[in-house]
C-alpha cells in the first residue's frame, strides 16, 4: 500500500509563496507520473500541475508562470512551488500518482490526504 503525505500548506498573504511537498511511503515516485490537484469549496477538482517520470511538466493555465512542479526521486518527494499567490488559489491541494494521461483526465491511482492553502490578507 502506497501512502502519499502532503505538507507545506498554510496561510499566506496575496503575492506570497508556499512550497508544498508530497512524500511517498516507499520507493515509488521514480516509476510514476505525479500530479497536484486542488479543490476549493463549491468548485470542481482541478489538476494544477503534473510531472512525468522523465521530468516533462504540464500546468493549468491559471497557474502558468507562477507555480513549478518538481520531483526528487532519491527523496521520494514531489514539490509544488507556488509564487505570486492569489486569493483564488486558496483550496485543498492533494498530490496524486497515475499515468500522465490519467492525470490529464482528472483521475489518479493514489491520492494524498491533502493540505490546506489559504490566501488572505
Amino acid at each position: 500500500q502506497v501512502q502519499l503525505v502532503e505538507s507545506g500548506g498554510g496561510l499566506v498573504q496575496p503575492g506570497g509563496s508556499l512550497r508544498l511537498s508530497c512524500v511517498a511511503s516507499r520507493t515509488f515516485l521514480s516509476s510514476n507520473d505525479m500530479g497536484w490537484y486542488r479543490q476549493a469549496p463549491g468548485k470542481q477538482r482541478e489538476l494544477v500541475a503534473a510531472i512525468t517520470t522523465g521530468g516533462s511538466t504540464k500546468y493549468a493555465d491559471s497557474v502558468k508562470g507562477r507555480f513549478t512542479i518538481s520531483r526528487n526521486n532519491s527523496k521520494n518527494t514531489v514539490y509544488l512551488q507556488m509564487n505570486s499567490l492569489k486569493p483564488e488559489d486558496a483550496a485543498i491541494y492533494c498530490c496524486a500518482a497515475a499515468t500522465f494521461s490519467t492525470l490529464a483526465l482528472g483521475g489518479a491511482d493514489y491520492w494524498g490526504q491533502g493540505t490546506q492553502v489559504t490566501v488572505s490578507s
